[in-house]
């Protein structure tokens, strides 16, 4: 099939474009710097320039392309650190996943495209009672912490947008904490915090979390080009949600780092937020049934226990070189 792939060289995209082209599929993927052009040829796709919040510059890529499927993959998240300003530093992506969206999609009907796939995100989002592994049938966070509720609002926005769609095959994908080489949970900016002890495990550090290696990601994208239900929305997560008490010890050891500095709760939110402390005390993780069920996908990296210490050694070896 035809896909265009917006967002091509994001964390997801430069995974996602080489396995759609080894599926068969022939793409086209957009890039807002003109610099990741040859990039985008050398995965084998065709390369299009377009900033996801220039409405007329989407609109000439998607009607240029012609594409039978859209995969939005638009966000602007790389080298975002300060997360005690969370709905700050997600500005971006934010008016990706609303102004963003609203372009993308009219684009897409205009061109005739019939389905629409895109990013969302399963992990703090859920409400933080009831059981600690969520499904796709439990509602987000009905009262955020003041500093997620915008980007919360974003995320459902686009949600409610794409699976809600009229006149496209909408589907929606919750991706867990992304992690892969210098990505995500395991992006040099995070090793280094890790490794001089500054992402403290505040009070018991009892929030679940779910991860995914991008590869993943990308793999059960591709699946949900033909296997996903129109409307619905589908968590790409691993097998095995962990408290942060779990995750974050871990992921120092795997470092040689000293363990995480241990901070109560409430000079956690004194110093990083209530948001932060929510995140590391209250969250809820996601299934991954329904998405292995309806897209006939397992992730390769079924734990973060083995995909932390295959990505760590290598960040580690290149360290000590």
């Amino acid at each position: 099939m035809r896909i265009l792939v917006a967002g091509a060289t994001g964390a997801v995209g430069i995974q996602l474009v080489p396995q759609l082209i080894a599926a068969g599929h022939s793409v086209v993927g957009t890039t807002r710097m003109a610099a990741k052009v040859e990039l985008i040829r050398r995965m084998g796709a065709e390369p299009a320039i377009a900033d996801g919040l220039d409405a007329p510059a989407i609109r000439a890529a998607v009607i240029a392309a012609k594409p039978e499927i859209i995969i939005d993959q638009m966000t602007d998240l790389a080298g975002v650190t300060d997360l005690r300003h969370f709905d700050r530093a997600f500005a971006t992506t934010n008016k990706l996943r609303t102004q963003g969206t609203d372009f993308l999609l009219a684009a897409a009907r205009e061109a005739g495209a019939r389905r629409f796939i895109a990013q969302s995100f399963c992990g703090w989002t859920y409400g933080r009672g009831g059981e600690a592994i969520k499904t796709e049938a439990d509602a987000l966070d009905p009262d955020p912490p003041e500093e997620l509720r915008r980007t919360l609002e974003a995320i459902q926005y686009l949600e409610g947008a794409v699976a809600g769609s009229a006149n496209l095959e909408g589907i929606v994908l919750r991706y867990g904490s992304f992690y892969g080489p210098d990505t995500g949970m395991l992006s040099c900016a995070m090793i280094d915090q890790v490794r001089h002890r500054r992402v403290p495990l505040i009070g018991g550090g009892g929030g679940r979390w779910s991860f995914i290696h991008v590869e993943d990601a990308a793999a059960a994208t591709v699946a949900a080009v033909e296997h996903g239900k129109p409307g619905e929305i589908y968590n790409i997560v691993d097998d095995d949600p962990a408290p942060v008490s779990e995750w974050l010890p871990a992921l120092a050891t795997l470092l040689g780092a000293r363990p995480p500095i241990r901070v109560p709760a409430w000079l956690g939110r004194l110093f990083a937020g209530e948001h932060l402390v929510s995140m590391m005390t209250e969250v809820r993780a996601g299934s991954n049934a329904k998405a292995r069920r309806e897209l006939d996908w397992q992730p390769a990296h079924p734990s973060w226990r083995q995909g932390f210490a295959e990505v760590a050694s290598g960040a580690t070896a290149q360290h000590a070189a």
